[in-house]
């Protein structure tokens, strides 16, 4: 069975943004809770609409709640906690690799 070249139409949108990157952003963190999704672009012509559109992230109905969660969560993540662990990844603190 083939899949349509638009977006499938029993998805679920659970975000929605004018930034690609953020929307990028959100699919991996659904994607490392285990939760598929896609991200569809929304933009209409420039020339006839300028400004319009933007980007949603669309995944299962199965999955729109635990993926609403998910997303609620990381939201709700204090900025510190987000820069501390963006920081231990970036310094290998949790590599186990040997310190001089």
């Amino acid at each position: 069975m083939s899949t349509p070249s638009n977006a499938d139409p029993e998805l679920v949108t659970v975000f929605d943004t004018q930034q690609e990157s953020e929307a990028m952003v959100v699919q991996s963190l659904l994607a490392s809770a285990g939760i598929d999704a896609i991200v569809t672009n929304l933009q209409a012509p420039q020339d006839v609409l300028p400004g319009v559109g933007g980007v949603v992230v669309r995944v299962n109905p199965s999955q729109a709640d635990e993926a609403r969660g998910v997303i609620e969560e990381y939201k709700n993540t204090p900025e510190s906690v987000v820069e501390e662990a963006e920081e231990a990844g970036e310094t290998g603190e949790d590599s186990g690799a040997a310190q001089e």
